[in-house]
């Protein structure tokens, strides 16, 4: 297999070369306010813990890393305890009181805990003596030297998943631990388990592990002493593979705080907006094994799943980087999948430079495994991280520092050259004697002498003035520099006072901390308590609405079901509805044509009833009234009379047999009467009437007018199309002056499909009723000519009979 890399390292490779490298770089972007990361990588025995540490005579990548920080930071270092954690991954500026009282502080406890040796320097530890020799030392150039510096260590490992804080104390156990004769708990860190730690976000959206243990260390010697004590604390096993293989992830994070110096160059800013923080994390990633090479069992087992499953979710996140940013997607990238990758997530995206380190053990056994995370290296390689913006820069002008300094060597230079200086210490009586005026050289010859005794006598009057001023300026001197020596010194008594309350306050702070750190701590164990109840609810609430879901998507369904069934249910319902009600008037029809077919034939029977008595009362009025012929005139022939035919009776209604088909050829004024509710419909054959007055209501004026009138009335089928309905009619003139309209005829105008089915069979029976009316109509007419001949035959009969008789 082919891979390729941007550097190889043989066997042959010192760490100073490797250093120059792959470390240096960061160092000096950590100087520079810029974040780095630096992870060796590779399977189990293959070197990575010697890579990242180093042995005695050849250090590693961080003893390197802390030498040359030192190195080029060293007289630039603030004062410890200048600067202070807040807590939530920033940093405050304290103030030159409160930083002394916190060294002040440390240096009793120190003092209180540690026993007085001879020598006032700790000696190193062998461990790690002599780790970087003198020839070998390097620093950082281009350093800023009007800024002071800070720097803090911390160191965590990643266990099981879970974040430990290497440099903890360990914890105490106030019950069942105590000393014989006395009320003060023993150390014992085996007895209480270490607390894991969570990872947060700060403001600025970077990652960091909260409550995690910061030192502030001024030399390389002190921040390796602090690496070793949690070194010492990291955990490790025996494999088959490995006699001290690591069993976590460990992360050493080395925090650079820095801050300007004031315009004068003599102290920091009181500004945190001015503290710019960088941090370099150097971490050693356990290895990944293989169950069938190593045969764990138990809690390794578990610790090389863990392992192996941190560094796939570490590779699967580089996959998805890569992916995004060659084929241009937006897949979200697991970072939160453990706790590697969520806590250096700020790297990836953008905010330091990324270096890793892939060790390679050249053994066969180790092929198949080195040949995987070749492939992750090569891999790697495609994946472009953001340049970190830079950080602002102070508007203060350079090379505060150095003039400040420039400027005291040169005061206390001129200060030792002065006569009279603070090494000389000469007589003041005598400077104020050389200030008073010299006496004339004067030489008494005669008692007499009129010109120098005078003179003499001004001079020494002078003199004696000017001594008098010189005392009382003197004495007011004094008396100010008194009672400013009595101000001072009432002053300083209040410092003091204040002072020793201050410490008061201090000693009861401290046990208000230690009570707080007390709560804390049960609060943490209470929260991850209730974290765990948590977590446990909302893998039940999941459940529940995964439930909740599944539920709910079957509830529509039926809903969607009983929608559509109630919709078919009201369809039909409206269906059988129209069939109903068209059956109903079908048969209000048929009943309607019934009760008149039944009227019409009571009525021919009343009229030939009527009919019959008429003519059996002509009858029997004939006979009444005939006169006697004598007896010699029977037997002279005599003509028969004729009778007079009887008016025939009339109906209630005249009904019109037969009509015309066009009613344009005759004079007559029709009155078309069309309501406004009704349609225009599409139809080709439209009633047309000329000489027509159309009106949408009934009026007197218009019947006046007219001879005929037409109704056009609209109404629904059963079929469900509209048919139109001419209702014609003639008018006639009534006895009182009034227009009254006697119907005549029904013209009807529809559509139908030519596909649709057959009638009704309500349709049908109103047909056969109609074609029986009529025929029983036709039927009871013959009849009654029948019986209107057959009455005027035996009529005739009768009357010959009763003549021939007579």
């Amino acid at each position: 297999m082919m891979s390729s890399h941007n550097e190889l390292f043989g066997i042959q490779t010192s760490q100073i070369e490797l250093f120059e490298d792959v470390a240096k770089p960061l160092v000096d972007d950590l100087i520079h306010c810029k974040n780095g990361l630096l992870f060796t990588y590779g399977v189990t025995g293959s070197g990575k813990t010697f890579t990242m540490t180093g042995s005695p005579g050849e250090g590693g990548l961080l003893p390197r890393s802390l030498d040359m920080l030192f190195n080029s930071i060293g007289p630039l270092q603030a004062k410890r305890f200048v600067f202070r954690t807040d807590d939530k991954n920033g940093m405050e500026i304290q103030g030159q009181v409160d930083a002394l009282l916190e060294r002040q502080k440390r240096e009793s406890n120190q003092q209180s805990t540690v026993p007085k040796t001879p020598s006032s320097k700790q000696k190193p530890d062998p461990e790690f003596a002599d780790m970087i020799s003198p020839e070998e030392a390097c620093k950082c150039e281009g350093v800023d030297e009007d800024s002071c510096y800070s720097v803090f260590v911390s160191y965590i490992e990643i266990y099981n998943n879970y974040i430990y804080d290497l440099l903890e104390e360990a914890p105490i156990d106030p019950i069942r631990h105590k000393r014989p004769g006395g009320d003060t708990p023993l150390r014992i860190p085996e007895l209480i388990p270490p607390q894991s730690k969570i990872l947060r976000e700060d403001q600025n959206h970077n990652m960091y592990v909260s409550g995690c243990t910061e030192v502030e260390v001024k030399s390389t010697e002190e921040a390796f002493q602090v690496f070793w004590r949690g070194q010492k604390k990291r955990r490790i096993a025996d494999t088959q593979l490995n006699r001290e293989s690591s069993r976590s992830h460990s992360v050493f994070i080395v925090k650079l705080a820095q801050a300007p110096l004031d315009a004068d160059g003599d102290h920091i800013l009181q500004d945190k907006n001015q503290v710019t923080v960088s941090q370099l994390c150097l971490v050693d990633l356990a290895g990944s094994e293989r169950t069938s090479r190593t045969k764990a069992e138990g809690s390794r087992l578990r610790e090389a799943g863990n392992i192996n499953q941190s560094l796939m979710t570490l590779r699967t996140c580089i996959e998805v980087l890569r992916e995004n940013q060659m084929c241009g997607t937006n897949r979200m990238v697991p970072y939160r999948d453990s706790k590697v990758t969520h806590l250096f997530k700020n790297y990836f995206d953008g905010e330091g430079k990324v270096r890793m380190v892939v060790c390679v053990n050249p053994k066969a056994d180790d092929y198949e495994e080195t040949m995987l995370v070749m492939r992750f290296a090569e891999l790697t390689q495609e994946v472009e991280v953001a340049r970190p913006v830079d950080r602002p820069i102070c508007s203060l002008a350079a090379g505060r520092r150095h003039r400040n300094q420039a400027f005291r060597d040169e005061l206390s230079r001129r200060q030792e050259e002065r006569p009279g200086g603070p090494n000389n210490t000469g007589d003041v009586e005598e400077a104020l004697l050389d200030s008073l005026p010299a006496l004339p050289a004067c030489e008494l010859v005669d008692p007499t002498d009129e010109q120098i005794l005078p003179r003499l006598i001004e001079v020494l009057e002078r003199r004696h003035r000017i001594r008098q001023m010189i005392t009382e300026q003197y004495t007011r001197t004094a008396n100010t520099l008194k009672s400013m020596l009595q101000e001072f010194d009432g002053h300083l008594m209040a410092k003091e006072n204040f002072i020793h309350e201050q410490w008061g306050k201090l000693g009861e702070k401290d046990k208000i901390m230690f009570n707080q750190k007390n709560e804390m701590d049960r609060l943490e164990k209470k929260s991850k308590m209730l974290e765990y109840k948590i977590d446990i609810l909302q893998k039940t609430t999941n459940i529940y609405e995964g439930d909740k879901r599944s539920l709910q998507q079957e509830l529509e369904s039926r809903e969607q079901r009983l929608q559509r069934e109630l919709s078919e249910r009201k369809r039909m319902e409206a269906r059988m509805q129209g069939m109903v009600s068209d059956t109903k008037h079908q048969w209000e029809k048929e009943c309607a044509r019934r009760v008149n077919a039944k009227q019409l034939e009571m009525q021919n029977k009343l009229w030939v009833k009527d009919e019959k008595l008429k003519q059996l009362k002509a009858i029997v009025s004939e006979s009444n009234n005939k006169p006697q012929r004598a007896s010699r005139e029977t037997d002279q022939p005599r003509a028969p009379e004729k009778r007079s035919r009887s008016p025939l009776p009339t109906t209630g209604t005249p009904i019109r047999l037969h009509h015309r088909r066009s009613h344009s050829a005759g004079g007559e004024r029709w009155v078309d009467h069309k309501p406004l509710s009704n349609l225009d419909l599409d139809t080709v054959m439209q009633p047309i009437i000329p000489n027509a007055i159309k009106v949408s209501a009934a009026s007197e004026k218009a019947l006046s007018k007219c001879h005929k009138y037409v109704l056009t009335h609209q109404e629904l089928a059963s079929d469900g199309e509209i048919q139109t309905k001419l209702i014609k009619g003639d008018v006639f003139r009534t006895r009182g002056g009034g227009q009254a309209v006697q119907f005549t005829d029904i013209e009807t105008l529809r559509q139908e499909c030519p596909t649709a089915s057959s009638r009704n069979w309500t349709d049908h029976l109103s047909l056969c009723w109609i074609c029986l009316v009529h025929w029983t109509s036709e039927l009871t007419f013959t009849l009654n000519c029948i019986f209107f001949l057959m009455s005027n035959f035996l009529y005739n009969c009768f009357s010959r009979q009763v003549m021939i008789k007579t």
